[in-house]
């Protein structure tokens, strides 16, 4: 289970499922033993009834009990009504003769009823409770009154009432057959409701996430939670929330006023510098051997200067101070000029430059200045990191709701490690990542072309692999341009 949702619903479940089945099987464990109460008045009732049923038919008939052949026996004007009787009856002589056998009784064996009517011997003078087992193999347990019968007539001196324990009016066998088949419903009722619960207590720390997944950089940060009311840990969580990015905002407030004034006032003294070593390095009187190390120099302070103008851009633009000016451009008169520098700028080194370009014209309201830039930066990487004879091709595609600039090379690729951090600023996927020989450059470069495809509103990709070569995808979004028609491949550059 990922989510504390699912957690806290399975924990709520098996709490619930748990106390029933602890409380259902006390209850049963209860309900098991036998009610004396309930079974003292079922028989003590039966037994009544039966007595003055006896006493009534005495004072209309008369003696109630026949000797056909010597054998006792209650009259048979008065006993199809105890035939009624479902419980255990027992009716005895004054000498403890057996008169009458209710027809559950008469089903029990010969040991089974000794042992029914032994309570009986001798006849009892007063009511008594008992309980016997009759059937020990089948456990079959009467819980029994006994009691003496005295105004039916000189031939009746007592009765016997018994009823099974399992007669009881609740049985616990019904109790466990019902939680067996309540328990699943119980389940899925206790789940469905935790799982409401628990979404609803999780529904601000929800809203808490959302939000912070909106803070997505630096700029940002002036987002705050919406506390939600109450005095409960999520309150506390949202303040502090709060108040942790209340600092990260001051801090990065501060940290960019210092980048972008630090680099405000290196410009002028790099600029300064740079008139210096140029001055001294066309001066006639300047001694030979000093103009490598003049020429060093100037070439430390230019890349000095591009890193501290890149700093500056970032700077403003993390504070919004770096307004796009938007004008209708045919991006590819762009992309032309472009794969015409690169192309210059891979004389050197053999590489092969082409364009991909629709036939008609993609229009689109952009920065030029700032798109010029972005294409530079990913073209002269390109070449840079391309060996001799690789090659380089620019790709523009012009589609419905969008347009998708393509850089791709045939270069010494980036490290699957590495592409995570590329357009990060300082980050070189050079394994070396030193700023000075063969690839010099300041490792601001991507961090600029991310952010002027964000500022236009587009994202920015790259696949890579070590050795075959890399590809930088830019995706412009538009709106009311047509459908791209078929693409041409222009002459190599």
């Amino acid at each position: 289970m990922t989510t504390i949702r699912a957690r806290l619903t399975a924990w709520y479940a098996a709490a619930i499922t748990a106390t029933i089945l602890i409380f259902g099987a006390a209850l049963y464990h209860e309900l098991q033993k036998p009610n004396p109460r309930e079974l003292d008045y079922r028989v003590r009732l039966q037994a009544e009834a039966a007595t003055k049923y006896l006493q009534e038919s005495h004072r209309v008939l008369g003696p109630l009990v026949d000797h056909l052949e010597g054998t006792p026996s209650l009259n048979s004007a008065i006993s199809p009504y105890f035939e009624s009787v479902r419980e255990y009856l027992v009716l005895v002589g004054r000498r403890g003769e057996l008169l009458y056998l209710s027809e559950p009784a008469r089903e029990l064996s010969f040991a089974a009823l000794e042992r029914l009517t032994a309570p009986l011997q001798p006849l009892p003078t007063g009511p008594q409770f008992g309980r016997v087992t009759v059937e020990p193999a089948s456990k079959l347990t009467l819980h029994y009154l006994v009691a003496p019968v005295d105004s039916a007539g000189a031939d009746i001196g007592a009765l016997l009432v018994a009823t099974p324990y399992r007669n009881l009016s609740f049985d616990p066998g019904v109790l466990l057959n019902a939680m067996l088949v309540s328990l699943p419903i119980v389940l899925l009722a206790s789940g469905a409701l935790g799982w409401w619960l628990a979404g609803a207590a999780m529904r601000p720390v929800e809203g808490i996430i959302d939000e912070l997944e909106a803070i997505t950089d630096g700029r940002t940060l002036h987002r705050r939670i919406v506390v939600p009311a109450g005095g409960d840990e999520i309150r506390r969580l949202g303040h502090a929330v709060n108040a942790m990015l209340a600092r990260l905002e001051q801090s990065f407030a501060s940290l960019r006023r210092f980048t972008a004034d630090a680099s405000h006032e290196l410009k002028t003294p790099l600029m300064v510098l740079r008139a210096g070593v140029e001055r001294t390095l066309t001066h006639p009187k300047t001694p030979a051997e000093t103009l490598q190390t003049l020429d060093e120099t100037l070439e430390q302070v230019n890349q000095m200067s591009e890193m501290v103008e890149s700093l500056l851009t970032l700077a403003r633009a993390d504070e919004g101070r770096a307004p796009l000016a938007l004008e209708d451009h045919d991006l590819r008169d762009i992309m032309t000029d472009i794969a015409e520098t690169a192309g210059i700028l891979g004389e050197e080194g053999g590489l092969t430059v082409t364009t991909e370009l629709p036939d008609h014209p993609v229009r689109l309201a952009v920065d030029a200045g700032r798109i010029r830039e972005l294409l530079l930066n990913l073209a002269t990487n390109a070449v840079k990191y391309t060996p001799a004879g690789g090659r380089v091709e620019l790709g523009l595609a012009d589609g419905v709701e969008e347009v998708t600039i393509t850089v791709r090379d045939t270069g010494i690729g980036i490290a699957p490690g590495d592409l995570p951090h590329i357009f990060e600023r300082f980050w070189r996927a050079d394994p070396a990542r030193s700023r000075t020989g063969e690839r010099a450059g300041t490792g601001l470069g991507l961090a600029i072309t991310k952010w002027i495809a964000e500022a236009h509103g587009g994202t920015i990709g790259v696949q890579s692999r070590p050795g075959r070569g890399t590809v930088f995808t830019v995706v412009l979004p538009k709106t009311g341009e047509p459908a791209a028609a078929p693409p041409r491949r222009d002459a190599e550059a």
